[in-house]
């Protein structure tokens, strides 16, 4: 019996006894007598109550998906991460006792300003062994008093930057780091300590120690990695760095922010020390009125470019050499929180947030004290530096993976002049590096990850001739594959061909 027919009685049954005979009609058979809705679950009595849906969709078209594995200069990259490295340094910049925004530039020991001279230093080390190809810069500008209230007087915030400049297509550019500016449970004291820990000294222990590596390699398009300021005052060192690169009309093709990504444990003490979470938006937040209409029109909502970066990352860092698994999370950043990609989103850019599985808000933005035998504070003693090891694998990762790869294919669009169950893809080459050739990859609507793929070859065309397989039974994405099998994100393709809603 139709399980739809069979939900139809047994609501007709609950809600309205005299309407099962007008149900009865309606679904044209006998059923046996049901039960009240007190009785045991439904599923006791009707055990195949839901179809088999094994067939669908039908025969796959292409192939199935695989996770892009590293090769051997990746694979390299990897395995000079050293745990040593990153605990140093997060203990270095726990020790300068508090690094907020507000506090000392000048003493040599304490503040802000100690914890920037420090990291430029390190960041110049990594420089030094580039053979030129990265520099190290100040983002900087002076913040003043205003609607701000995290501001309560003129402040110099300085971001650090360390550029390795790209091989083959230098113009293209990945931003990767953290903040290192650090607050308490009040976020004006800029006096009391705050030694940022996980929080985030975690995350830019990760971009200094894969500045160190990545200077001595060659990836083809430019990375940059950060150190942020003013992130707990309002995302103000990423605010302005954003908005410099778009006043120089920068191509950064995605922004990787690192905010805590050290401590695997949650504050009941459950380790999860294989999961990483990264937070990747929905619709762009500056998408225009048009192309917010189209992407509904086509239910475009869950393939954002952040959406698409994060599949990406997904398949390139979810294996066994970084021992990590990507877990995607359909949000701009935790609820009702915000993060240093922000600012990039709002520039036009795409950006993506890593952070650890859980948060233990005993250790979050807390005075360093003992309340109740308890003790408070973001503390070195609360970092997991086995896991945050595992986090800088998955970064690099991710950073190389992207930097090897030619950048996503332009105008990427499906023909819908006429109506029919075919599908036609156009699209045009990327600027910069040129693909080797593309794919299309696609998924059934309610997947979160890519499943299967048609390699197309160096084309920017393609007919999908499937009675099956097309737009409106599944996601489709168009991406670039270069050398070496680097593949770039995918692109939603939004119709074309049609001046209304065919």
């Amino acid at each position: 019996m139709s399980y739809v027919y069979t939900s139809l009685l047994l609501l007709a049954e609950v809600c309205e006894p005299k309407m099962l005979p007008t149900f009865c009609t309606f679904a044209l058979c006998a059923v046996p007598p049901l039960r009240s809705a007190t009785a045991s679950p439904i599923h006791t009595h009707y055990p195949h109550a839901f179809p088999d849906t094994a067939q669908w969709p039908l025969a796959r078209v292409g192939k199935a998906l695989e996770q892009q594995l590293p090769g051997e200069d990746l694979q390299a990259i990897i395995s000079e991460i050293s745990q040593a490295n990153i605990e140093a340094t997060i203990r270095k910049l726990a020790s300068f006792g508090t690094r907020h925004t507000l506090s000392s530039q000048t003493d040599p020991e304490r503040g802000i300003g100690a914890a920037r001279t420090w990291l430029t230093a390190k960041f110049q080390e990594a420089a030094d062994a580039s053979e030129g190809r990265m520099t190290v810069d100040w983002n900087s500008f002076i913040k003043y008093p205003g609607d701000n209230e995290r501001i309560i007087f003129p402040v110099n915030i300085t971001t650090v930057v360390a550029t390795l400049k790209g091989s083959e297509d230098p113009e293209r550019l990945y931003v990767t780091g953290g903040h290192y500016d650090s607050r308490n449970s009040n976020p004006i004291d800029y006096q009391g300590d705050a030694p940022g820990a996980v929080d985030d000294a975690s995350g830019v222990a990760v971009s200094l120690e894969l500045a160190r590596i990545f200077a001595r390699y060659r990836p083809k398009a430019s990375i940059a990695f950060t150190a942020f300021a003013g992130e707990e005052q309002g995302l103000l060192g990423a605010e302005h760095l954003a908005q410099t690169y778009k006043n120089n009309s920068a191509n950064v093709a995605g922004m990787i922010n690192l905010d805590m990504v050290g401590n695997s444990k949650a504050e009941d003490g459950t380790s999860d020390p294989n999961n990483i979470r990264l937070f990747c938006q929905g619709t762009p937040l500056t998408e225009d009125d048009t192309s917010a209409i189209s992407r509904v029109s086509i239910g475009g909502e869950n393939d954002s470019p952040a959406r698409n970066l994060g599949r990406h990352i997904y398949e390139v860092a979810s294996n066994a050499f970084t021992e990590m698994t990507v877990r995607l999370v359909y949000r701009l950043d935790r609820y009702s929180r915000g993060g240093d990609h922000r600012p990039f989103l709002e520039a036009g850019y795409t950006g993506v947030r890593f952070v650890q599985p859980n948060e233990d808000y005993t250790q979050q933005h807390q005075n360093v004290t003992v309340r109740a035998g308890k003790q408070y504070g973001d503390l070195v003693e609360w970092l997991d530096f086995e896991y945050n090891t595992r986090a800088a694998k998955v970064v690099a990762s991710t950073m190389w993976s992207l930097a090897n790869a030619p950048d996503i294919p332009r105008n990427v669009g499906s023909n819908v002049t006429t109506s029919d169950n075919f599908s036609q893809f156009k699209w045009e080459a990327p600027v910069g590096l040129p693909p080797e050739g593309y794919e299309i990859v696609y998924r059934e609507t309610i997947e979160p990850h890519w499943t299967s793929v048609i390699e197309v070859g160096n084309v920017q065309w393609y007919n999908l001739t499937s009675a099956t397989i097309h737009k409106d039974n599944v996601i489709f994405g168009v991406r670039s594959v270069g050398a070496g099998g680097y593949r770039s994100p995918a692109v939603l393709p939004f119709p074309f061909g049609c001046t209304r809603n065919c």
